[in-house]
């Protein structure tokens, strides 16, 4: 126990260290973050970041400036999770008719004999408990070759989108009305495959001045060439053709900065980028911490590649 202390004390000096700008925004080891607006604050729901069989529950923290965080331990775990055992990631959370959604995989499933996927949990509130909704994952095959992996939810008026996939491929489906299932698009498939060129892992959708930003994560989650790409497209289903990285390692700070999320400012037109990346003191590939950056456009409405440890702190109210 001493030595725990000691260990998780040193990790605050070295976190709070890193930067002038309030990165990592909180304490800890932790991945592939997303980012919400609920109830009127910040939320970040990040995977664990440890070794697999470790990975058997998600915390998350919420904040009404984007400086100070809450913790909140355990919204779910496997105790919850009857058919999850390890590898709970990348969790994806959306609101809807007074109630909030969690959708998360688990398990590290790597062919379609194995027992685990994308699941979905349920709760009256962001901050949980979450219970799960079906007993069984809702995606528990591979389709199109995509990993049921790294689930991200997009609303678009009355129509609910789940992009997901690991494996170089990328599926959307629209989920129907109570999350427990499928509709199929008009030409009669369930999962349409949308992968863009470089494609990995993470994908990430927002909205801005009609246009559709799709980004995903390219390179290896393990190693320093992780990063970050987008494109633009008229449509929520694509096609998405690859503009460029709008986010990688800068060796004067970190290292594997990607799997990320977007949020908004709801009163301005003011993006954050939060995301994940490896301390330089670090070689342990789960040792990653959560950090936000200002996100920018330019006239045309590209994204201005980010600076990592761009955003200053003092401006977020």
């Amino acid at each position: 126990m001493k030595r725990n202390i000691i260990s998780f004390l040193f990790f605050l000096i070295i976190s709070f260290g890193l930067s002038a700008q309030n990165n990592p925004v909180f304490p800890g080891w932790y991945a592939d973050p997303e980012g919400a607006v609920f109830e009127k604050q910040y939320w970040i729901y990040p995977t664990y970041s440890a070794p697999y069989e470790k990975q058997v529950f998600l915390d998350a923290f919420s904040s009404k400036d984007l400086k100070h965080w809450k913790f909140h331990h355990r919204i779910i775990d496997t105790v919850e999770v009857k058919w999850a055992k390890r590898a709970m990631w990348a969790p994806a959370v959306i609101s809807k008719d007074k109630k909030y959604y969690l959708f998360f995989a688990a398990n590290d499933i790597q062919n379609n004999n194995e027992l685990g996927g994308i699941g979905v949990a349920e709760s009256d509130k962001p901050s949980g408990p979450f219970k799960d909704l079906l007993g069984k994952p809702l995606v528990d095959k591979f389709y199109n070759g995509a990993q049921p992996i790294d689930q991200f939810v997009f609303n678009e008026g009355d129509k609910y989108y789940m992009f997901y996939g690991g494996w170089g491929h990328c599926n959307v489906v629209q989920l129907n009305k109570d999350f427990t299932g499928f509709i199929p698009f008009e030409d009669g498939t369930t999962f349409k495959e949308v992968t863009p060129e470089n494609y990995v892992e993470g994908p990430f959708m927002f909205k801005r001045k009609g246009k559709y930003y799709f980004m995903w994560s390219e390179g290896g989650w393990g190693g320093p060439n992780y990063s970050v790409a987008y494109s633009i497209s008229d449509s929520p289903l694509g096609p998405f053709k690859r503009i460029g990285k709008i986010l990688q390692q800068d060796l004067n700070v970190a290292t594997g900065a990607g799997h990320h999320s977007v949020i908004k400012n709801p009163k301005k037109d003011e993006y954050y980028i939060v995301y994940h990346r490896r301390p330089l003191t670090e070689t342990d590939r789960n040792s990653r911490v959560v950090c936000i950056d200002e996100m920018k456009f330019d006239e045309k409405g590209y994204i201005i590649p980010v600076k990592l440890d761009s955003f200053q702190g003092e401006e977020r109210k």
